[in-house]
């Protein structure tokens, strides 16, 4: 509904209509027409079921590096809402970033004209204006369904006012970086420290009066945390944060502090933190070994932490499991999670590329907690003996549903609940309502998730 007052606004593609072609590194070569910037772009081509969000869903980035496929047939009709619109901490409304993550965007169906009270821009002006090219008039099923059956592949989209030669392209696609190989963390990181729900002088826990800019927390000092609601903030380590994050942790009272992904242990405890979040964020996680560091230390201290995504496979790593890249992927907003402590299900909201082996877990220090029902891959762990859990799925949800948010709140339960251990709790904060899935059939899904990567990994 129209809030009251408010005009519809109506507007027309102005930058669609060019010649694209979308050349794939299995030798496929697809034609359509470009819209949004002009340029040759490569990366991995992968694909998003979610039926909305495609604003959200650009600027996650966890998308840096990648080629996204909406599986949706018609994007663009409700437009781009106003980048510059803030909430109460300086925090973008609309937008999971401060930029257009995704190196190209591939659709069915350009939607020409845009209407919605919230509308800035239409989408391909949005792009154009950011340089990403995008191509529309593709089969995106037959594309989608062939990613599934061969797997995500490297890709090249080039977008230009004149005629594009393929051969050409496909040479310079033969010699781009593989995204395996890629490092995302400077692209995608804060480059220094930034506040938010928090006095600025004591952020850091430096207790002086120099002032740090807008958003902006001082240098990293030895004392006390900043001053939210809860009295210590929270310190999100940025591997490629979502804005989504930051609004929960402020949600749950908390001040937000988010620092540099290679920031060492002795720093993130240097802003006396209540507890820590390890964002999502792109690539593989195995490339982020100072992260990894940094929680092994969060878990041998018995810190309270939250692994998102990229976040819980660090997490892995820091407790001895392995991880492995999936062969296409869980990105959509329908996907089936299971709680084996309860046997509810959850709708959740996922974006990722690897995840954490399952049969890596038995001899790990974390025990299976959440379960893909579609696939039996491994989407949440929880440690045995520290205060530390993680999930694969986006319990922040932007855009997605809101099934899982409680996950903030289980995080919020281990800071003021010391001395429990998260695989001691019920997620839900109680009990387990009576339906506790015994060892034995924790093991057996572990069991299946192992089959279906070995079924996979034959394939």
């Amino acid at each position: 509904m129209t809030p009251r007052g408010l005009k519809i606004t109506i507007k027309e593609s102005s930058h669609a209509g060019k010649h694209a072609k979308l050349i794939l590194d299995d030798g496929t070569v697809l034609e359509g027409d470009g819209f949004g910037g002009s340029a040759t772009v490569f990366g991995e081509i992968v694909f998003n079921t979610g039926m909305v969000g495609y604003t959200e869903a650009l600027t996650d980035p966890s998308y840096n590096g990648q080629i996204l496929t909406l599986t949706y047939p018609l994007v663009g009709n409700y437009g781009v809402p106003d980048p510059s619109a803030l909430d109460a901490d300086g925090i973008p409304k609309f937008f999971e970033s401060g930029r257009i993550q995704a190196r190209g965007l591939v659709v069915h169906e350009l939607s020409l004209v845009a209407s919605h009270w919230n509308m800035r821009m239409t989408l391909d002006e949005w792009m154009h204006g950011q340089g990403i090219p995008g191509i529309s008039g593709l089969d995106t099923r037959a594309l989608t369904k062939g990613l599934r059956t061969g797997g995500v592949m490297m890709a090249a989209l080039a977008v230009s006012d004149s005629e594009i030669d393929a051969d050409q392209v496909r040479a310079r696609l033969a010699e781009s970086p593989r995204y395996t190989s890629e490092q995302f963390m400077d692209a995608v990181s804060t480059k220094s420290p930034r506040a938010y729900g928090c006095d600025m002088r004591r952020a850091s826990g430096g207790g002086g009066h120099e002032e740090a800019g807008p958003g902006e927390a001082a240098k990293p000092g030895g004392g006390r945390g900043g001053d939210g609601e809860k009295g210590k903030p929270i310190v999100v380590i940025d591997t490629g944060a979502k804005y989504a994050i930051l609004r929960n942790v402020r949600s749950l009272g908390y001040g937000a502090i988010l620092v540099p992904w290679d920031t060492p242990y002795e720093d993130v405890m240097s802003y006396d933190p209540a507890g820590v979040v390890i964002s999502s964020g792109p690539g593989d996680p195995e490339n982020c070994k100072e992260t990894v560091q940094t929680a092994a230390h969060l878990i041998k201290n018995d810190v309270p932490t939250l692994g998102i995504c990229l976040g819980a496979q660090i997490l892995g790593l820091a407790g001895s499991a392995r991880t492995y890249k999936l062969k296409y992927g869980h990105r959509g907003q329908n996907k089936p999670c299971t709680n084996l402590e309860t046997g509810q299900t959850y709708v959740t909201s996922q974006n990722h590329g690897y995840g954490i082996s399952p049969d890596s877990l038995q001899d790990s220090e974390f025990d299976l907690w959440f379960s893909n029902a579609d696939d039996d891959t491994v989407e949440g762990i929880k440690h045995r003996s520290s205060r530390c859990i993680a999930v694969q799925f986006h319990p922040e949800a932007s855009p997605g549903p809101y099934d899982c948010r409680f996950v903030f709140e289980n995080l919020r339960d281990l800071i003021e609940a010391p001395g429990k251990a998260a695989g001691g709790r019920a997620p839900d904060g109680g009990g387990n309502g009576g339906h506790d899935i015994s060892n034995t059939q924790k093991t057996s899904r572990l069991q299946d998730a192992e089959e279906v990567i070995t079924e996979t990994a034959k394939e």
